[in-house]
């Protein structure tokens, strides 16, 4: 499947935003916040990384919708490679390995489900599909990345799945405005 020149630059620039997004997610997922809201001191619930991986839902549901899942899978492996090895110059390498793991499967997860619900109201496709890769993606990288590390990696993995559902809401409107700003690929809606 050879883009054409139409596809070939959004397909590029959805590469290099996936990439982007992966690193700068595996290289924040080791800072926790500092920041303490009352009693709770969210250094044990959060870390920056769950802000920023949830955009990566977003460049694989544009993508879908755009041009299919086929140029979305392309754009997830493409992703994949580049994030792993700028991931494995830049951060650990169990953070590389959990995240390539949960990545993967749950990016592959969120495209095989969008494009199930493709044709249903604007907006159901990008959150279900989003919401369950969602949660496999935290139950993979957590429980690879962190288990026995002695960390508090199961508050994280709390505070990351909630961060995301909140990223993946105000994520929505950035996906129908990327949408409506370009037309589908024919045969796609």
């Amino acid at each position: 499947m050879t883009p054409s020149a139409r596809t070939l630059k959004p397909l590029l620039l959805s590469i290099t935003m996936m990439g982007l997004v992966v690193l700068a997610s595996n290289i924040l997922v080791q800072y926790p916040l500092p920041y303490r809201i009352g009693g709770i001191d969210l250094s044990e619930l959060l870390t920056w990384g769950a802000f920023t991986y949830p955009v990566a839902f977003l460049v694989t549901d544009t993508t879908n919708r755009l041009f299919g899942p086929g140029r979305a899978r392309q754009v997830v492996y493409a992703g994949f490679a580049l994030g792993v090895i700028l991931s494995l110059a830049l951060a650990d390498a169990r953070i590389a390995l959990a995240s390539g793991t949960a990545f993967l499967c749950a990016q592959l997860l969120d495209i095989y489900v969008f494009n199930r619900l493709r044709a249903g109201s604007w907006w159901k496709a990008p959150a279900v599909s989003s919401l369950l890769g969602s949660a496999l993606d935290t139950l993979l990288f957590f429980s690879i990345a962190f288990a026995g590390s002695g960390l508090p990696w199961t508050g994280w993995a709390l505070g990351d799945f909630c961060a995301k559902l909140l990223m993946i809401a105000l994520l929505l409107y950035p996906f129908k405005w990327l949408v409506r700003r370009h037309a589908p690929s024919p045969g796609l809606s």
